[in-house]
């Protein structure tokens, strides 16, 4: 039948036409076929749900098959994850961990699977881990934000901005690595400034750690807030949950506006908290993070980005911070009621060089988008 077909081919003038599509087709059976896994804490909180959109989104572009698994941060569900989608059948995972003790585990992984594998919102700081998994080759590299600046910036304007003096700080998980690193970045603000302020000193209280849910974090912030009367500002370092317990309990202790509160990761409803004082400000606008990481595996999976030995792809990915109603509302028109990337954005992303995909990466912002798509 297929030589029958082909010799009536050969006989009709747009054969190169047909030929062409025929080309064309099997290659987005191809890329069909392309299968990637997302490991990932959770898909329903606001940060969570917003990874996925813009996740979905860009594999619909670009005819990707998705696989998620949730694991919460918990370090043995993290590895297990991995495992879990290796066995799944996938080319790539794209992850975003705890702690650097389980890359030490996911990585020989997937180098056994021959999957390929890289980081969002996250990168490794252990030197032997480092080293190890420089020497890889399906480790390719990761995404991620500078959270010690992340913490530094948003302690600024807890501090300089808004005035607080006496302030709290919450975390979510015992080692987490970018929690550590933005706890780090609170600190050296706050070690700057009392050195530079001896007259106006900022006290910073221990970090209460592992409050992971709403009503771990409510009950250790009414723990806070009743051993220090004075406490006048909150660092919720991160996380829906843990946050909306610290929202919580500054209601319940009727503090609203009397004590800032400062955290990462946008909520649904930003803009009415900034506005009615339930949060002071607000680091994110970074979900399109694991966009980019996928960008990573989806190029190495197709032979496009080969990576050397002794070398990570590294992008990194600018934070965008609010504190102000007006702030969020220009944020909302671009990345929430419409995703930074349109299908056509997408597909010509995804045929960038590597040095092309970081510029792109470090470029965006409110005002780039604006820009390229037709706003003043």
């Amino acid at each position: 039948m297929k030589k029958t077909i082909c010799t009536i081919l050969a006989g009709i003038m747009s054969v190169s036409m047909l030929m062409g599509s025929a080309i064309t087709t099997y290659a987005e059976e191809k890329k069909d076929d392309i299968s990637i896994g997302v490991s990932i804490w959770g898909t329903s909180d606001p940060l969570g749900a917003s990874c996925k959109k813009i996740l979905d989104a860009e594999a619909e572009a670009l005819g990707v098959k998705l696989v998620y698994v949730e694991h919460s941060l918990k370090s043995e569900e993290v590895v297990s994850s991995v495992e879990n989608l290796c066995a799944s059948g996938v080319q790539g995972i794209i992850i975003c961990n705890s702690a650097d003790a389980e890359m030490a585990k996911a990585i020989p992984i997937c180098e056994k699977n021959e999957v390929y594998l890289a980081q969002y919102f996250r990168q490794i700081t252990d030197e032997q881990v480092l080293e190890m998994a420089e020497g890889t080759k399906y480790f390719l590299g990761e995404t991620h934000e500078d959270e010690e600046q992340n913490g530094y910036d948003l302690c600024k304007i807890l501090v300089e901005d808004k005035g607080s003096r006496d302030i709290g700080m919450l975390s979510y998980r015992v080692g987490d690595a970018t929690a550590g690193a933005r706890i780090a970045g609170y600190q050296k603000y706050v070690e700057e400034w009392n050195e530079n302020n001896p007259d106006d000193q900022v006290k910073l209280g221990d970090v209460v750690d592992d409050k992971w849910t709403a009503e771990e974090a409510r009950q250790a912030v009414e723990n806070m807030i009743d051993a220090d009367s004075d406490m006048d500002g909150l660092v919720v370092v991160g996380n829906a949950t843990s946050l909306e317990g610290a929202l919580n309990a500054v209601k319940a202790k009727d503090l609203v506006g009397k004590i800032n509160v400062v955290s990462t990761d946008f909520t649904e409803t930003l803009g009415t908290q900034l506005q009615n004082g339930e949060i002071a400000a607000m680091s994110g606008g970074h979900y399109a993070d694991p966009y980019f990481s996928l960008m990573l595996v989806y190029n190495a999976i197709r032979g496009n980005f080969v990576k050397e030995e002794g070398k990570l792809f590294e992008i990194k990915f600018p934070m965008m911070y609010v504190s102000s109603e007006d702030d969020y509302n220009n944020y909302n028109k671009y990345f929430v009621e419409t995703l930074p990337y349109t299908e056509e954005e997408t597909k010509e992303i995804a045929e960038e060089s590597f040095e092309d995909l970081q510029a792109t990466a470090a470029a965006l912002s409110i005002d780039e988008v604006a820009q390229r798509h037709g706003e003043d």
